[in-house]
């Protein structure tokens, strides 16, 4: 399986640069995985495709302002941190980072950086790669609110524009701090939609899966099975799991709101579909040939070419279906990517 034969052509201009006014007004194509049939929809059409019993999952995470600049100790050298994932402090200690430094490739252990004019104090404490290093941060107060005031949100490189509400770049349902890149299939909904939904009689349940910046990297590999997929922390409540379990044992369908809650779905999951309360790490790496498990019907966006996401959906519904669907859709100028449009594989 080439990497290559999950590429399609995309005009530029169909690139969404900022989100719609309304969340629900983006449109959503509606793919059958078992016939290959499109149908044309808006979000809030999503309706007529849930049925009482049925459980729509979400992945709660939240997006923190994980770029920050700063400048290197004593040099005064400037420096750009995007911070990937919160370590193992049982491994680490408390406060270390993995992190992407821009310019970072001479950062040895010891190598110190201040940000905020000195609100955080970054040490080097081990090397991954050329431009990754673990760090660990040193601060008074409360970490998450000095990034609040010193960071911003890394939005994802094919977004050339400024974002004047960073809040569009987060679910209305974010409560979990630690992700680097939002779950973008959750940015359709809002509380009086999730409220249409409950009042249908349909379960709400919310894991955690983190998403790191490796969501949005190319697969670099000729060799699909090549690939190494990046691991991300997930989290999965005994209370979310019961409603999971509750819809599959009554014969309901688990709606999956994007490939992150998927993942964790999937990675948790038994043979027969049905989920324990954990939490972890997963590098589940999805793509066709897999038989899934838990998830019946799958909620995303329209993801880019070659990566491991167009991956996991072709998957879900056979690559020749997806792309097709996806041809469409460009024929149809959907909107493509974080701030697009949205698709519904059933």
């Amino acid at each position: 399986m080439k990497t290559s034969d999950f590429n399609y052509i995309l005009p530029h201009e169909l690139i969404a640069q900022h989100p719609l006014e309304c969340r629900t007004a983006s449109r959503l194509l509606v793919l059958d995985k078992n016939d290959g049939s499109i149908e044309h929809k808006t979000f809030e059409n999503l309706l007529v495709f849930l049925t009482q019993g049925d459980c729509l999952v979400l992945n709660d995470t939240k997006v923190i302002p994980a770029r920050i600049f700063g400048k290197k100790i004593p040099s005064g050298g400037s420096i750009e941190f995007v911070l990937l994932k919160h370590l193992d402090s049982d491994k680490f200690g408390n406060d270390a980072w993995e992190v992407i430094l821009k310019p970072g490739r001479k950062a040895k252990i010891g190598t110190r950086f201040e940000f905020g004019d000195g609100k955080l104090i970054a040490e080097v404490i081990d090397i991954i790669d050329d431009g990754k290093r673990i760090v660990r941060f040193a601060y008074k107060g409360v970490f998450v609110e000095i990034l609040e005031h010193i960071g911003t949100m890394p939005l994802p490189p094919y977004i050339t524009e400024k974002l004047d509400d960073q809040t569009r770049y987060q679910t209305v349902y974010a409560l979990n701090d630690g992700s680097a890149a939002a779950p973008t299939a959750g940015l359709h909904f809002t509380p009086e939609f999730l409220e249409k939904i409950r009042g249908m009689g349909v379960e709400i349940a919310y894991l955690t899966l983190h998403v790191g910046l490796g969501t949005f990297r190319p697969v670099k590999v000729e060799e699909v099975l090549n690939h190494h997929m990046h691991s991300e922390q997930y989290s999965i409540s005994a209370e979310c799991a019961e409603k999971i379990n509750f819809a599959k044992r009554n014969a309901n369908k688990i709606f999956s709101v994007g490939t992150t809650t998927t993942r964790v779905l999937e990675s948790v999951s038994d043979e027969n579909g049905f989920v324990s309360a954990s939490e972890g790490e997963t590098s589940i790496f999805i793509y066709p040939g897999y038989k899934f498990k838990c998830v019946d019907s799958l909620i995303t966006n329209f993801h880019l070419p070659e990566s491991t996401l167009i991956m996991l959906v072709s998957a879900f519904a056979s690559r020749e279906t997806v792309l097709k669907a996806y041809e469409e859709a460009v024929a149809q100028q959907y909107r493509f990517f974080s701030f697009g449009d949205a698709m519904l594989i059933k």
